[in-house]
């Protein structure tokens, strides 16, 4: 394993040091297995989705040979319809067979990032047929008003509605696949404009969605993703500051439980990085320090005001990578840092 020189890692004094970085970075790279795969935790299942963030954070730590072999695992796994299953266990057998459209385009997101942190042409040719394969099976999936189905069934019967949190990543996963393809001179407008399809009824008719508003994901995704931008972005974020944030302690993970999640607090981070506001971001970020073990790793959840663990004694590979990505973005340090604010950049 290698790692990045300090002076090119995320630093905030009393926030989350370089040093810290590495030594999260580190931590992720001592979990993924040979095969490529990251789990969870040691011996546990691994998700698509949350691999692709842990091989985002892997990059900013300046782990790419591991972060490349975190994606040629999504390609020697990849279905022949351009699907990944929901889990998989640790040997590489399926472990819940449901195909989730969120988690089968958040690849084009990790390749985007991985580009913009290595430049890697050479990889992107590579890896490209699989993020082509795995949105246009994401977009097979559209309803008529041009959302997208949350799931599917392995036996291919769809679920019936789409879910908010997950159709604001999918339009950023999609403006990320048209970004690569114009990269490599392939170009996907149809991508991009079913991007914009689904900002617009994310925006502008959030009842469209099967209601989750109990979870904290559905208050912030829209923003972190930039499916909502400029001053509807920022009061998105004020409107439900007060049910979901527990001052100096984090984000709860839902509304009616004092259940803090450091995956969460680092993504909501992200999302108050993405519209400029680096001062609550920063705080946020701060807020994850009581989850942080020696090693790196993070409790996944802490129950407030007990201070019991919960999941019990859980650590988690995800909640470290969303706290690598949330400092990668406060502080601008890796060539990827604004993965998820361009859009709002753009709208300046």
């Amino acid at each position: 394993m290698t790692g990045s020189p300090l002076a090119t890692l995320p630093h905030l004094d009393d926030v989350l040091t370089a040093d810290e970085v590495r030594a999260t970075g580190a931590h992720l790279a001592e979990l993924q297995l040979k095969t490529g795969m990251i789990p969870w935790f040691p011996g546990g299942h691994c998700d698509p989705w949350n691999h692709v963030e842990s091989a985002m954070a892997l990059d900013v730590a300046g782990f790419h040979a591991e972060a490349e072999q975190a994606y040629r695992w999504l390609a020697a796994t990849q279905r022949a319809d351009g699907s990944w299953h929901n889990y998989y266990r640790s040997d590489g057998s399926v472990e819940e067979a449901k195909l989730d459209t969120n988690v089968c385009a958040y690849v084009a997101t990790g390749l985007w990032h991985h580009w913009r942190c290595t430049g890697d042409v050479a990889f992107v040719d590579e890896l490209f047929p699989v993020v082509r394969r795995a949105l246009d099976w994401v977009l097979g999936h559209r309803r008529a008003d041009g959302t997208i189905l949350w799931a599917v069934e392995a036996d291919h019967a769809p679920w019936a509605y789409a879910l908010l949190t997950g159709s604001s990543s999918i339009q950023h996963s999609l403006r990320c696949g048209a970004e690569l393809a114009e990269l490599i001179d392939s170009p996907r407008p149809d991508w991009a404009a079913a991007a914009d399809t689904i900002a617009g009824v994310v925006a502008d008719r959030p009842d469209a969605f099967e209601p989750k508003t109990r979870w904290a994901m559905d208050w912030y995704y829209p923003v972190l993703t930039g499916a909502v931008t400029g001053e509807a972005a920022k009061a998105h974020l004020v409107d439900r500051w007060d049910t979901f944030a527990l001052e100096g302690l984090g984000i709860r993970c839902v509304s009616d439980e004092r259940w803090v999640t450091a995956s969460e607090t680092a993504e909501c981070s992200l999302a108050f990085a993405s519209i400029g506001d680096l001062a609550t971001a920063t705080d946020l970020l701060a807020w994850t320090r009581p989850h942080r073990l020696a090693h790196g790793a993070y409790w996944t959840g802490i129950v407030h005001p007990s201070g019991e663990r919960f999941p019990f004694e859980e650590h988690t590979s995800y909640t470290a990578a969303a706290i690598i990505l949330a400092a990668d973005a406060i502080t601008g340090a890796s060539p990827a840092s604004d993965v998820f604010s361009r859009a709002h950049r753009e709208l300046d």
